[in-house]
């Protein structure tokens, strides 16, 4: 409650902008359920061959992972950043989640929202498809 106050306060006075972080900048997200196990998931972010297959020409370069679990990557020149989490929903179905993070403006994140939601297809797509 303390914190959707102060949230609303810093709005009020101009020093928040709707969708924005204290710091002014934004953040954009996606998830998606795929029908593979969460090794195979994961695999296709970790993997640079097979990342290529569903996200063609996308600069990430890898900041932390903890496999299976999450991974962190800069996004193209490292302005902005992608924070990648993975759950598994059962032995054949995991859910991944995207919060591409530090983005400049509310326009910018909008974009990136679909950005991430027609890619995420494109690997669903892949990776069932594929079995």
């Amino acid at each position: 409650m303390c914190q959707a106050i102060t949230v609303e306060y810093e709005r009020a006075r101009g020093l928040r902008p709707v969708g924005g972080g204290r710091d002014g900048l934004f953040a954009a997200g996606a998830s998606r359920t795929v029908a593979v196990p969460l090794e195979r998931l994961y695999e296709a972010f970790m993997g640079a061959d097979l990342r290529e297959r569903w996200l063609p020409g996308a600069a990430l370069r890898e900041r932390t992972a903890q496999p299976g679990c999450t991974a962190r990557f800069d996004w193209e020149d490292g302005a902005t950043r992608v924070i990648v989490g993975f759950t598994a929903k059962g032995e054949a179905k995991s859910e991944v989640a995207i919060g591409h993070e530090r983005v400049p403006d509310a326009a910018a994140a909008e974009k990136l929202k679909a950005y991430w939601r027609e890619r995420l297809t494109a690997l669903k797509e892949l990776l069932e498809g594929s079995g």
